[in-house]
Order: structure tokens, then sequence, then C-alpha cells
């Protein structure tokens, strides 16, 4: 299954896209190779509704470049052989851009001025990806785990094998010929020194993803206490690394990543209950607008399945419009994201009281 994660900058740039035409189609696909033709038959199929579309608002010239561009992608045999579980596709005139996802989306089309960016929020919101770093004196595994792939081990080929070859000597315990460390003392120098060694080795290759730990102690502590990496979780994996299997230490990640973000989730409802009582935090869709159009909101928690026909000026105005091909919730989200908000797509039930947006501001407005 091949993944193509968007970025924070790559979604900032698809919410400030502002065309003529941009056209926004998200399909489910098959993460099978000899599904490949049926995945670009579904494909065919939400083409054509967006061509159809497309030609109701634009000129003969203007429809061709976009049909050129969907055409160039489904004629790429190769592309349709590996995807995700996902296939998100941006369309204007002039270019055409997709990613490939881990979270099933449903079927979607939209054509208009803009991009349709809920769905691709909600596949960037909790994206169930991260590290586990398995670590004894005996040795290490990085291993990467995602929502729905198998586990696979990463290789490091600038960390050291284990703890005695990190520091030079025999064994952890042992000492160089100028050394006045004794014991324990000496042995928890030597483990400072592995953990610093495998932190450094790691760095280039977490890219801000969450780095869970299956080691014992005292190791553990000690990779806390020494690494400069800020998305170590604080659960452990438990049992001996050594002998935990990769779809193990994929089950027991999973589990805390679970409890990372469900623990995320409650909160974002504590402190948006707090907040509201002083004017930082709505639930109002008006006031959500005017909020994110000053750049007032800090962390905007949208409805993933909601949708409000409507529009939001740049002075934050909210205008409900049952005709338009816009969804206001996406607006406000939109210049949430622009104004550096933190914008998350969830289910209904996760959000505060059951709204269809929730709002934790930087100040009050």
């Amino acid at each position: 299954m091949h993944i193509d994660m968007p970025t924070h900058s790559d979604i900032e740039r698809l919410a400030s896209a502002r065309e003529s035409l941009c056209v926004s189609i998200y399909l489910p696909t098959s993460t099978v190779p000899v599904d490949s033709e049926s995945n670009q038959l579904r494909a065919r199929t939400l083409f054509k509704t967006a061509m159809g579309r497309v030609r109701e608002r634009a000129d003969e010239n203007t429809a061709a470049a976009v049909e050129e561009q969907l055409n160039s992608l489904l004629e790429d045999t190769s592309f349709w052989f590996d995807l995700g579980r996902s296939l998100a596709v941006f369309v204007t005139p002039e270019q055409i851009v997709e990613y490939r996802l881990p979270n099933e989306l449903e079927e979607q089309v939209g054509v208009s001025d803009r991009f349709a960016i809920i769905p691709i929020l909600r596949a960037t919101t909790f994206p169930h990806s991260a590290f586990v770093l398995a670590i004894s004196q005996n040795g290490l595994r990085l291993v990467e785990v995602s929502a729905d792939m198998p586990a696979k081990e990463v290789p490091l080929p600038d960390a050291p094998h284990d703890a005695a070859s990190a520091v030079g000597l025999g064994t952890v315990g042992s000492r160089s010929s100028h050394e006045r460390l004794k014991g324990d003392e000496n042995r928890k120098v030597r483990l400072m020194q592995y953990s610093r060694a495998v932190d450094h080795a790691l760095r280039p290759i977490l890219n801000g993803k969450p780095l869970i730990l299956a080691a014992a102690e005292p190791l553990a502590s000690i990779y806390r206490n020494v690494t400069g990496y800020a998305q170590v979780a604080s659960e452990l994996i438990r049992g001996n690394p050594d002998d935990l299997t990769e779809a193990q230490l994929a089950d027991g990640a999973r589990e805390i990543l679970d409890g990372l973000y469900a623990a995320e989730l409650a909160d974002l409802r504590a402190t948006f209950a707090d907040r509201r009582q002083s004017g930082r935090a709505s639930a109002d869709l008006s006031d959500l607008a005017r909020a994110a159009a000053f750049g007032a909101i800090g962390t905007l928690a949208v409805d993933m399945n909601a949708l409000v026909p409507g529009n939001v000026d740049d002075d934050g105005h909210l205008t409900l419009d049952p005709g338009s091909d816009n969804d206001a919730i996406e607006e406000i989200a939109r210049h949430a994201i622009s104004a550096g908000a933190r914008v998350l797509a969830v289910r209904q039930s996760d959000l505060p009281e059951n709204v269809q947006a929730a709002g934790i501001l930087r100040y009050a407005v």
C-alpha cells in the first residue's frame, strides 16, 4: 500500500487555493494490486461525473484542459497498482495533485472555485501512524506503524547495534582505564551514551510522528531524559522488547495511540467548557466565522459529516445560502487554517454537546 500523506503546508495550499475552477474528487480504493482495474473503473465513473459539472461551469477550452489532466492520471497504469485505502484528487486546468490516503473516505465530487478540504482533514487529524522504538541493551529496532498497513522495520544504518558497541566496550558495565565510575553509576552513564547515540540516529527519520517506546526500566526513563524529540508517548509497550514481533509491537502502539487521541478529545471538550464561560470558546457558526477571519481561533474541531451551504467573506460575515456550492463550515476552517489554527475533522459525537463545530479562541472577540 502506498501512502502520500499531505503535509501541513500542503493543507494550507489546498485551503487557500482560489481558481475559476477547482475540482475535488475523493474515492475509496483497494490496496490490492489485482484490484487495479476496478480502482480505475471507479475513478473513471467519478471523473465522468466531475466533467459533467465542469462543463456546466466552464468554456470548452477550460473543460478540455481539466479532462486532459484527469485522463493523464487514468492512463498511468502503474499508479493504479499501488494505492492506499482512499484517493484524493485535486485538479485545475493547469495541474493535478493526488494523495493516496490510509483512511477509507466516502465518494465525493466537488466543483467550485476552491477545493473541498474537510475529507482530507479527516485523514490527517488522527492518522494512527507512529514509530515504535524497541530497545534493550542487546539491540534495537525501529518499527513503522500505520492504520491499516502491516508494521515494518525501518533500517537504521547510523544507529549502534547494541549498548556495548555504542560505547566502544565489551559490556555496558566495563570501565576504561581512566574512568572512576563504578557499578550502577557506570552502567547508567553507559546507557545514557547509548540512548543519545540512538536518539541522534532516529532524529532524521521520525519527522514529527509519535514515538512509542518498547523498553524496560531503567533504559526507558534514561532514553526519555536524553532524547530531544518532543513526540515521545508517555505510555510504554509492555514486555521484553527483544521477544515482541513487529505485529505485537504494532498492536501495542495502536492501543496507545487510541488512548492518546481519546485523551486529546477529552481535553478539547474540557477546555471548551472552561473557556466558553469567559467568551474564549464558541460553537456558534457566526461567531466562529468572525473569529476565524480575525485570526482568533487557536483550535477548531468540525463535524466531518456536516454540510451547511453558505459563504464567509474576508471580514468574517457568514451568509447561509442553500444554493451555494460552498460549505460554511469548510469556509470557517479555511480562514482558521490560514491564520495558523489547528483544525480537526472529527465525528459529531466527539464534539462538545454534539455541535457542528467548536472553536477554542486565542482571545475573546
